[in-house]
């Protein structure tokens, strides 16, 4: 279930950011194709790709990982 919730919130911030799958990738270092598993597959990103996700695109770790609301 946590699962569930991190996936949809995370596809969720990746499409309302602004930035393209490209863009997303080159500031994070892993290749657009990877941005395109976190949206259409099971997989999540590595703890530390997460961190460089929510540190270069401004997210709220604890709205994705279902702390807060």
């Amino acid at each position: 279930m946590r699962d569930l919730i991190i996936k949809k919130r995370l596809i969720e911030e990746l499409d309302h950011c602004g930035s393209t799958t490209v863009e997303i990738a080159a500031k994070i270092g892993v290749s657009p194709e990877m941005i395109t598993q976190y949206r259409t597959t099971k997989k999540l990103p590595r703890l530390d790709t997460f961190a460089r996700l929510c540190k270069e695109l401004d997210l709220d770790a604890n709205y994705i990982l279902g702390i807060t609301d």
